[in-house]
């Protein structure tokens, strides 16, 4: 039986490791099916299909797009992308732009706060040429001895009414839909547990992303409950809408799961990967 994971991220966004790590990381775990899923950016993708060929795993090309949808920010998963695709690379170097200047804010207000030399902390722990997101920056703020570790930053500072809070605005959920659409991938609305929505916006949410051509929604990954993955599975079956599973894997010692160490999807689930050649 195949073991699938469709949600993870190397060192081209906010990973720990280097994607032909990754690839041995996911083939040492006994992964099968592997989609990298870097934060608004397609450059890991042709080193970890590289890598992937000589494991024995199926690479698929992936990618997470930063949406905001009204006020909050979501992420919506592209799996099967083309990533050449001109629409698609345009798209995501605009966001990636827009990630710098969000960069410079979060520092901006960490400075306010007293803590100091934040933007060159996180640059560091991006490492040269990569984007910088909030995961850097709360590397060097567990370096820096203001966290015990990244998943406590989150509860201090980097988020709304918090230390370090810098809003901005994402790409429109059309637009990431429609760019994972036009590049012949599917989207796929990521970890949506995690989002503070209550019922009647959950389920606007779901018929707009049905409507504009999204695909499938994330059933089971690392921040969803068991009774999480269950609600979203009946969602799911619900509106017709397939279900994937990934464990948004960022590095050891820094995610809740191993790649490839997820339950299975509910039996009433159809994956998003039912039409796969592979």
């Amino acid at each position: 039986m195949d073991n699938i994971d469709l949600h993870c991220h190397s060192t081209v966004s906010d990973g720990l490791l280097t994607p032909t790590q990754l690839i041995e990381h996911a083939a040492a775990r006994g992964v099968t099916v592997l989609a990298l899923t870097d934060h608004d950016d397609v450059g890991g993708l042709e080193e970890a299909r590289q890598a992937a060929a000589g494991k024995n795993i199926t690479f698929v090309n992936g990618v997470e797009i930063s949406v905001g949808w009204r006020g909050q920010t979501l992420h919506i998963v592209g799996l099967g992308i083309d990533p050449d695709n001109p629409e698609l690379v345009k798209g995501l170097s605009s966001l990636r732009e827009g990630r710098l200047v969000r960069a410079r804010n979060i520092a901006v207000q960490l400075d306010k706060f007293g803590i100091h030399g934040s933007f060159e902390g996180a640059r560091s722990q991006a490492g040269d040429g990569h984007l910088i997101g909030r995961m850097h920056f709360a590397r060097f703020l567990v370096q820096q001895g203001y966290a015990r570790d990244v998943k406590s930053v989150f509860k201090k500072y980097l988020v709304k009414g918090k230390p370090g809070y810098a809003p901005h605005l994402w790409a429109p959920l059309s637009d990431a839909v429609g760019w994972i659409r036009r590049s012949g991938g599917r989207a796929v609305i990521a970890h949506p547990g995690r989002y503070k929505l209550g019922k009647g916006a959950l389920e606007e949410l779901l018929l707009e992303f049905r409507a504009l051509g999204g695909e499938a929604i994330e059933v089971v990954t690392s921040s969803h409950t068991p009774e999480q993955s269950l609600v979203f599975a009946r969602h799911a079956q619900r509106l017709g809408l397939l279900a994937s599973r990934g464990s948004d894997f960022h590095g050891p010692g820094e995610s809740y799961l191993d790649l490839g160490r997820m339950p299975e999807l509910p039996a009433m689930c159809v994956p998003v990967w039912h039409d796969w050649k592979h």
